[in-house]
């Protein structure tokens, strides 16, 4: 399975996602020509060459001509992506993007989401970024996408509902989930953009082994002055041995620990507090210990940057002296997290890919518990409902 393997130097933005997929090769025009079928007038594509402290990269330019509605709407932007001829598979993309933000957008300023209008988000520039970042993974083939952890920037940014900190509520909304690195360049170095394209197309996490085929430089707008304003961009094969997606964010360490003193409620606290440090997964199961004592193996599933803290946890809500560990191997699908719209509001689809072929798609629990609390019914009926309107959506 081909790998793309982003690193956010100087950070992430939807224009550098394209810089860098043209300096890997990326057809521009063909790239250009799908966009225009969104309908959009008033825009063209510039691709210039740039260099970046001593980096040769290439820099995109959405230059909008003639005048533009002040904002759009979410229902809007989905008609534009619906109606355009967009290819399949770039469409779906596109769409679970500008919904992945319209949810984000929804749970900062605390409205409706189908009362969200986009500003910067709903500008012709930002719709061609997004919707051509979808493009540029179609005409790459579809890639497993990977990204080494962002730094977000710091300090102040305006936007159009005023000043806001560095991230924005809505960059970090977008990322809760994901790991990222504070600090970074004195400005906005992840967009709201960018952020959607790791949340929703990108595995965030250490970078696997492997063998680098081509690569690229999207190089941003702004510069920084400590580093290059530069997004690379590696097209690449999985290192031999290193399975489906490699040892990278495959690499992982379980974590284990013995309990024959330690109550039943203590052991659930343990499993949801190595979650909340960043396990991928938690378990318990029983086991007999020395002298046919009755006890509980505990165990955790975590990568190496979360290794400490999810022991540290494991130690604080156990009664246990000492946690063991030992590293394995995985092979994972493509996951991707796909809104849909249901009667009881919006759930989230994880949706299972190997080379870009569907295997499976599956509600999350979460969204579906707090929709069936809100509308009083059981939470089988929202996952069957949010199954329904995913499989509706794919025809």
């Amino acid at each position: 399975m081909a790998l793309l393997l982003l690193e956010p130097v100087g950070g992430i933005a939807g224009d550098m996602f394209l810089a860098a997929a043209i300096d890997l090769g990326v057809d521009a025009a063909a790239l250009a020509r799908a966009l225009e079928s969104l309908g959009v007038p008033g825009w063209r594509l510039v691709v210039t060459r740039k260099a970046e402290h001593g980096i040769q990269g290439t820099h995109v330019d959405v230059v909008v001509e003639g005048e533009q509605p002040a904002s759009r709407g979410l229902a809007e932007i989905l008609g534009l992506v619906a109606a355009s001829g967009l290819p399949p598979r770039a469409r779906e993309a596109a769409r679970a993007l500008f919904e992945r933000i319209g949810e984000a957008e929804a749970r900062v300023h605390g409205v409706p989401i189908s009362e969200v209008h986009f500003h910067e988000v709903g500008a012709v520039d930002s719709i061609v970024d997004v919707c051509g970042a979808a493009v540029a993974l179609d005409l790459l083939g579809w890639p497993a996408v990977r990204s080494a952890p962002p730094e977000l920037g710091r300090g102040l940014v305006r936007t159009a509902h005023g000043t806001m900190p560095v991230p924005p509520p809505a960059v970090l909304e977008l990322l809760k989930g994901k790991p990222v690195r504070p600090g970074g360049p004195p400005g906005e170095a992840v967009t709201p953009t960018g952020a959607a394209l790791l949340a929703v197309l990108a595995e965030v996490g250490p970078l696997p082994a492997h063998v680098p085929v081509r690569v690229g430089y999207g190089v941003g707008t702004r510069a920084w002055p400590d580093r290059p304003n530069v997004l690379r961009a590696t097209l690449a094969e999985p290192a031999p041995g290193a399975g489906a997606g490699g040892p990278g964010p495959d690499a992982l360490w379980v974590l284990e620990a013995n309990l024959d003193d330690c109550p039943g409620q203590l052991v659930a606290r343990a499993i949801e507090a190595a979650l909340e440090a960043g396990a991928l997964d938690a378990w318990a199961a029983p086991l007999t210990m020395k002298k046919g004592r009755p006890g509980v193996l505990l165990g955790a599933l975590c990568d190496e940057a979360r290794r400490a803290a999810v022991t540290g946890a494991l130690f604080a809500e156990t009664t246990t002296l000492g946690v063991r560990r030992h590293p394995v191997e995985r092979d994972a699908l493509e996951r991707a997290l796909e809104p849909v719209e249901t009667a009881y509001g919006s759930v989230r689809v994880k949706v299972a890919r190997l080379g870009g072929r569907e295997l499976g798609a599956h509600p999350e629990y979460e969204d579906c518990a707090a929709c069936a609390r809100a509308a009083g019914v059981a939470v089988r009926e929202v996952m069957a409902a949010a199954l329904v309107a995913y499989r509706s959506r794919r025809r």
